[in-house]
């Protein structure tokens, strides 16, 4: 399958995250990896670890847009390394690189990267994450990721 016809789904969170939202990330990048989409995430540690270490476990590939200068920053699970030298903004990069977005808890970075989303006019589903207006709040994994490929693959012309 051509690389542009795959759902590229951000995965977005805090890099100092709860247990409980490290497993559901871990899920969430395993869910999406099964499904043969494209995981993009700031590609560090935290939920972006979590989901990274999920969909590499199922087989899937992971971009990380790293804040810094270097390769060596990321996540062992990121499959494409992608060094930007902008720190925080490179939350708009992994925004604009992606077709859905998929929020699990978050602190401010993650609150930034979901106002870009929605500003994009993306889906955003938010696992345990920001109650905001444009934010469609999940009860779990299975939830997010179903939403997110469907509104991934609407975006990339796929059929269900």
């Amino acid at each position: 399958m051509h690389a542009a016809a795959k759902p590229y789904v951000a995965v977005i969170g805090a890099s100092q995250a709860t247990a409980a939202d490290l497993e559901d990330a871990r899920e969430v990048g395993r869910l999406l990896g099964e499904a043969g989409a494209v995981v993009v995430c700031g590609g560090r540690g935290g939920v972006m670890a979590a989901a990274s270490r999920g969909a590499a476990e199922a087989g899937g590939m992971v971009v990380g847009m790293l804040p810094g200068d270097g390769r060596e920053d990321a996540n062992e699970w990121v499959t494409v390394a992608i060094p930007t030298g902008l720190g925080e903004l490179r939350n708009g990069l992994i925004i604009r690189s992606a077709d859905a977005v998929i929020a699990v808890g978050g602190a401010y970075g993650t609150l930034s990267e979901i106002a870009l989303a929605l500003q994009a006019g993306l889906s955003v589903q938010g696992l345990h994450s920001w109650d905001i207006e444009g934010v469609d709040a999940v009860g779990s994994p299975q939830a997010a990721v179903a939403a997110a490929l469907a509104a991934g693959r609407g975006r990339t012309g796929q059929q269900g």
